[in-house]
């Protein structure tokens, strides 16, 4: 199949081929006819399957078909979403394929000067994108009306949830416009966002093109037991295969990311952090460099890699698994995007083999058990971390650093 057959008009598909789409993922086939309706959706699709597109598309087609040709442009869609660089890149998206349909779209987003971003809503924009406090905070010193909304898309909600949001999100249901339509997009559906979906749409087609929180079957898994002390020597040696041109590096807290950066850099391997507590352009500059290849690691916390997008990124590493099962699913899913090659290698100490059963519970899958390798773990009860040193004058009965990154089929439980 392809995009023509979905009845989308001939601006945007002079744009989709422009960027190179000919084809639309299961997530696009099934949404776009639908929002195409008018009918609200709720979606429910990995990261990387094409989501942001999947309601993009169909959205410039709606606008279209009424365009404004007013100075004073009212805003007729909004997309909530929960972190900046993801709000970055729905704009982009937006942009592009829209580039041909005489429609505007802006962002707004924390953490930078309000000034550039409150010009561009005074020009009038026909698409808002648009994070959580960013937005009340505009909506409160009278800069954004959301009176006129006719097409509201709620994306990333697990992330919301996770992050504190749902707050901010009843206070924006309440202004909306009771007569719109509602787009609802998650990568997992546990109990508390299908609650969350209940309040926002209303009588919704669901799609699902995989099952909820699966992980990509092309994303190759591995885990490495070992001890907490030992995480850093073990990431030193991964990095020794060259083979890992570039790496996200996943923790869980802003200080554990510095600190890996640190010992990155002693090592004289190039290395950022991105989190919250960096700065925007610190933070656009560090992703830049990471998808130009001139940094190889990216080391991040999970809410400020949301809408992290590099082509052809292959290896994640969670230097912490994390402590809430669903956040692998969105961790992984930075790699084997689009149909590319992916490996996921997780490290757990002892303290996280608990998490590590509730991530496999909920994945419904084993992950491949690396047992050979430098650093095996020692105490599965840690009082404190064991810092072994990895003795370079013992034979290598390991392998190579080139071989740590194992074979698919070699590894089984």
């Amino acid at each position: 199949m392809h995009f023509e057959s979905l009845n989308i008009i001939e601006p945007i598909l002079k744009s989709l081929k422009e960027e190179g789409y000919t084809i639309p993922t299961p997530i696009q086939v099934q949404a776009i006819p639908i929002v195409l309706q008018g009918t609200d959706l709720i979606g429910c699709a990995q990261t990387g399957t094409g989501k942001t597109a999947a309601f993009a598309v169909p959205i410039l087609q709606l606008l279209s078909r009424n365009k404004s040709f007013d100075r004073k442009k009212k805003i007729r869609s909004l997309i909530v979403t929960p972190t900046r660089e993801l709000a970055i890149q729905i704009e982009e998206s937006f942009k592009a394929y829209g580039r041909y349909t005489g429609l505007t779209c802006t962002v707004v987003f924390g953490g930078v000067n309000q000034n550039p971003q409150t010009r561009a809503l005074q020009n009038g924009v026909d698409i808002l994108v648009a994070t959580p406090g960013r937005l009340l905070d505009l909506m409160n010193q009278g800069f954004i009306s959301l009176k006129d909304i006719e097409i509201f898309v709620l994306d990333e909600a697990d992330r919301m949830l996770d992050m504190g949001f749902i707050h901010d999100v009843r206070r924006l249901l309440a202004v909306l416009p009771q007569k719109r339509q509602s787009l609802f997009f998650s990568a997992t559906m546990p109990p508390e966002i299908v609650k969350l979906a209940g309040s926002i749409v209303y009588k919704p087609v669901k799609v699902e093109v995989t099952p909820s929180a699966s992980t990509v079957d092309i994303v190759d898994q591995f885990v490495y037991f070992i001890d907490r002390g030992n995480k850093n020597s073990l990431l030193l040696e991964l990095l020794k295969d060259e083979k890992i041109k570039t790496a996200l590096v996943f923790t869980r807290t802003k200080y554990g990311a510095d600190k890996v950066v640190r010992v990155l850099k002693k090592k004289n391997i190039t290395a950022e952090a991105i989190h919250g507590n960096k700065a925007q352009n610190a933070r656009q500059k560090a992703l830049s460099g990471f998808k130009a290849q001139t940094t190889r690691v990216l080391v991040a916390t999970d809410i400020a890699a949301r809408g992290i997008d590099v082509d052809d990124l292959e290896y994640v590493i969670n230097f912490e698994i994390p402590n809430i099962s669903e956040t692998y699913v969105h961790r992984i899913g930075r790699t084997g995007r689009a149909g590319a090659k992916g490996t996921a290698i997780s490290f757990c100490d002892a303290e996280e083999k608990e998490y590590l059963r509730d991530i496999e519970k909920l994945i419904t899958k084993k992950i491949k058990v690396v047992q050979d390798h430098p650093f095996p773990l020692i105490d599965n009860n840690p009082v404190k971390p064991v810092k072994q040193q990895f003795n370079k004058r013992t034979p290598n009965r390991f392998g190579s650093s080139k071989n740590l990154i194992p074979d698919r089929r070699n590894h089984n439980r």
